[in-house]
């Protein structure tokens, strides 16, 4: 999909700077990016630390400028332990000649310090999940010890004020699912538009084959996931399971499943296409926010297995495109699993609920939002 931005668009002519947490793979955040480096092929992208290669090309072609943080020790790798540094790293952007910002945030890139004249549109991914309801999933006792999580707790605890405190930086927020702008709203005292984030449903499409008998997780690989839920499960249930997907929690999980589950890493668009295709369902053991997998699995004809709680409930329809769990427990889920090793769904049906999700719908809304946003008087 070419890089295209309307001629009569308000923002033409105008300094236009795009801002992310960082760039250090291809999940969902990043898919919405690229979404919004076609509304704004000429914006500099403004990241917290850039692992050369690891993004698309139309990504990696934008002229990135990095902050602080890049030039660490190890930062490529261990950039989240400098987590505590990620306020002073962000507010150290110039963005003294800048008109527009638009931030695609799910930890510092909402809290950019613009000058009073530029509008701010924020696109969330989710307010600070580790320092506000998420503690204890990164830095509780059981993850870093009893003494590190006493320690960790202040410094979380003055995270979450600071993020607090710099919502107001922005003009307009838009979540990315009426959850998250719930949390929005609790966590910021401020309303937000819901915009579902966009998937490509021209790639992701059904194939003509029958599902092989594996069931799949498509995932980051970091605790509040909940990965370990659907490695019991699959155990318990006694099908295979299939993880794709990279991060820290690797060796843990990897521990935990043994025999039950196969761990394929990161796998390209194709490869990714090929196994959502092949699966019988998705697993999804996680509140997500949104969940990009999902919708991708739906596009591809196959059904999802959810948590009923979060995004999913805006995406997984039960009885037709999947199953929503009440409860976030191996022995839900396995019980699930079974009955969706014998029940068969009509792909089609499931293709075409997922294309409510497309990325030109996306892409349409979030150009409107964006030129409401700069061309809105300034409210006194």
């Amino acid at each position: 999909m070419p890089e295209t931005a309307a001629a009569d668009a308000p923002w033409t002519g105008r300094r236009v700077v795009l801002v992310h947490d960082w760039l250090t793979g291809m999940r969902g955040g990043e898919k919405v990016l690229e979404s919004v480096c076609r509304i704004f092929p000429d914006a500099d992208l403004l990241t917290l630390v850039h692992v050369r290669g690891s993004v698309s090309p139309l990504i990696e072609r934008r002229r990135v400028r990095t902050s602080v943080v890049q030039r660490l020790p190890g930062a490529a790798r261990w950039y989240r332990h400098y987590l505590p540094l990620f306020p002073t790293a962000i507010e150290g952007f110039d963005l003294d000649d800048v008109d527009f910002v638009v931030s695609t945030s799910h930890c510092a890139a909402k809290s950019v310090v613009a000058t009073g004249r530029a509008r701010h549109l924020c696109y969330c991914h989710s307010p600070m999940r580790y320092a506000w309801d998420q503690f204890d999933h990164y830095f509780g006792p059981a993850r870093v010890g009893r003494a590190g999580s006493a320690l960790l707790r202040p410094v979380l605890a003055k995270l979450a004020r600071w993020d607090r405190a710099t919502a107001p930086r922005v003009t307009r927020f838009v979540a990315n699912s009426r959850h998250v702008a719930g949390r929005i709203g609790r966590y910021y005292n401020r309303e937000a538009s819901v915009l579902h984030p966009p998937v490509d449903t021209g790639f992701f499409t059904p194939s003509a084959a029958d599902p092989e008998p594996y069931f799949l997780v498509v995932s980051a690989l970091v605790p509040y996931k909940r990965i370990d839920v659907a490695i019991d499960a699959a155990r318990s249930a006694g099908v295979p399971l299939r993880v794709v997907g990279t991060g820290p929690d690797l060796a843990r999980l990897r521990a935990r499943a043994g025999a039950t589950a196969e761990f394929l890493g990161g796998l390209d668009n194709d490869a990714l296409r090929a196994q959502y295709r092949g699966a019988r369902a998705l697993v999804l053991p996680a509140v997500e926010d949104f969940g990009i997998a999902p919708v991708e699995s739906m596009a591809c004809g196959r059904p999802v297995i959810a948590f009923g709680e979060g995004g999913a409930t805006e995406t997984v329809v039960p009885g037709t495109t999947g199953w929503l769990v009440a409860e976030q427990t191996p022995a839900a889920f396995a019980a699930a699993m079974r009955v969706a090793a014998t029940t068969t769904f009509d792909p089609h049906t499931i293709a075409a609920h997922a294309a409510a999700f497309s990325t030109p719908r996306f892409e349409s809304a979030f150009r409107a939002i964006a030129a409401e946003t700069l061309t809105a008087p300034i409210a006194c």
